[in-house]
């Protein structure tokens, strides 16, 4: 037998020393690394294996590929709460924005195709993937006899129904809508998502019932709110309204797009109930106007001229045709094509720096949604004319933080980390392991240049795809590589509660 000779301690570190280091099979070389939780802002090298952040190090790591990112900002992946582009041409339309998590809770899908719309995406999507169960799809299945699956059905449900939004329920039906909505949340869904501002028809008492029905499952209510919308005194008293239903009920909420008249006040509201320990918050999207159907309710003379003090001239404008709507005009088309989108001039663009400004909020886009028939490798150029927002709001978010000296990192806690925070603290496991740029961390991540990065889109040419975001990593997969969105990459991942039998 032959004795090898015995190493001492020393030697044995001089060999480890000596061999070559461990590749991750992903490095981001000597970015400007931000994470939103901890504060961290410094050059650093990113290590990432499989899906996840393996190290984040001073020091240079080793990695199978290596990506330069000198000079650039590596921060995680944003995240969309309010997102109603769920084809594929829309992903890939925001993931040049930056985007990696996508979620349309606002209107969302309806209860009993939560399963269904899961299904079709797993496997075979770009960006992680998130739904709500749907108040207003409940209605329009209940009061119209119409099955429209998601937005992107949403012309039919709309287009062909009229009791989705004035229809008063008899108990019967008020039942059956609750246990439609139930059904989506046993399916999975992140929450309930109620349009209730289009709906005249929905009392106080529904809108109870149907946040009541998700705060039975811990969940949330994301809510377009009545008024909304509508004057400084409406606004906030819709909005109170859906409040006072989350704090009674001890439930998560969130107030879709509260950038309207009394803002501040309601920005007041969500800082005080979190003080009080309530999971409450809200969202903007930095833009002066907004988008719809122009059938929405608010649009009717009753309202938009006598209530608001509105002119169809001067606010109500038409993407295709690039013009403003006289009332004639819009009493003919509605009756025509009443879920024809529009885009309504409702703020003044000055304010938009002081809703980046706010404490604690968060961005959502509110993209609108792009017919299914456009496939993914369509030209951005040929896509059809809608509002800028689903092409740009991270973009322009970041060009305006630059523009205005709003803090980067207090941007970048609104394009993920705090949306991340309040679902994660419903009990989403999927959000408590995102928008964060740790080790251990799931690897969404964005790459992009703090000097240069911007929004392209306009209402002349509303799908023009953002610049200066070089890099998306998906689940540690790189989805957008050196500003091209990949044809071979689907990393996107479901999020959502696990499925459970109905309450």
């Amino acid at each position: 037998m032959i004795r090898l000779p015995r190493l001492s301690l020393t030697a044995l570190i001089a060999l480890a020393l000596a061999l070559p280091a461990t590749a991750h099979d992903l490095v981001l070389r000597g970015g400007r690394v931000m994470d939103p939780e901890t504060g961290l802002d410094a050059v650093r090298d990113v290590g990432i294996d499989g899906n996840r952040i393996a190290a984040i190090s001073e020091e240079p790591l080793a990695g199978d590929r290596v990506i330069d990112a000198t000079g650039k900002v590596v921060a995680p992946g944003f995240i969309d709460a309010h997102l109603h582009g769920v084809t594929p041409i829309a992903y890939r339309l925001a993931l040049r924005d930056g985007l990696t998590t996508a979620m349309d809770l606002e209107f969302g899908t309806l209860g009993t195709r939560v399963d269904d719309w899961y299904a079709e995406r797993a496997g075979r999507t770009q960006v992680n993937y998130g739904t709500a169960s749907s108040h207003e799809l409940a209605r329009s299945l209940v009061l119209d006899g119409i099955e429209a699956k998601d937005v992107s059905e949403a012309a039919r449900s709309r287009g062909q129904g009229t009791r989705w939004a004035d229809g008063v329920p008899s108990p019967e039906e008020s039942a059956a809508i609750m246990q439609t909505i139930d059904a989506g949340l046993a399916a999975g869904a992140i929450g309930l998502g109620s349009t209730v501002g289009y709906l005249p028809g929905a009392s106080a008492r529904e809108l109870y019932e149907a946040q009541k029905v998700a705060a039975r499952y811990g969940r949330l209510s994301a809510v377009h709110t009545r008024h909304t919308p509508g004057t400084a005194t409406t606004t906030p008293n819709g909005i109170q309204e859906m409040l006072a239903n989350a704090v009674a009920l001890g439930a998560p909420a969130i107030v879709m797009h509260f950038n309207n008249p009394g803002w501040e006040l309601v920005q007041d509201l969500l800082l005080g109930l979190r003080r009080e320990g309530h999971n409450v918050w809200g969202e903007i999207y930095p833009y002066a106007a907004g988008s719809t159907t122009l059938n929405a309710a608010f649009f009717r003379p009753e309202v938009y001229e006598q209530e608001l003090g509105k002119r169809y001239e001067d606010t109500l404008f038409d993407p295709a045709t690039q013009t403003f709507y006289t009332k004639a005009r819009y009493l003919e088309t509605v009756a025509k094509e009443p879920a024809r989108p529009v885009i309504v001039y409702k703020m003044p663009p000055e304010q938009i720096p002081d809703w980046l400004r706010m404490e604690g909020i968060t961005m959502g886009s509110d993209g609108m949604p792009i017919d299914g028939r456009h496939g993914w490798e369509t030209p951005y150029e040929a896509l059809p004319a809608m509002h800028p927002r689903g092409a740009g709001a991270r973009g322009r978010s970041l060009r305006l933080a630059r523009e205005h000296d709003i803090p980067l990192m207090h941007v970048l806690a609104a394009l993920s980390y705090r949306t991340a925070k309040h679902l994660g603290d419903t009990g989403l496991a999927a959000m408590r392991e995102r928008g964060r740029l740790q080790a251990g961390m799931v690897a969404d991540i964005v790459v992009f240049d703090p000097a240069t990065v911007t929004d392209n889109a306009s209402y002349a040419e509303s799908t023009r795809p953002t610049t200066g975001i070089d890099y998306v990593l998906v689940g540690g997969r790189v989805t957008v590589d050196g500003g091209r969105v990949r044809d071979d990459v689907f990393a996107g991942e479901a999020i959502r509660f696990p499925p459970q039998a109905p309450d």
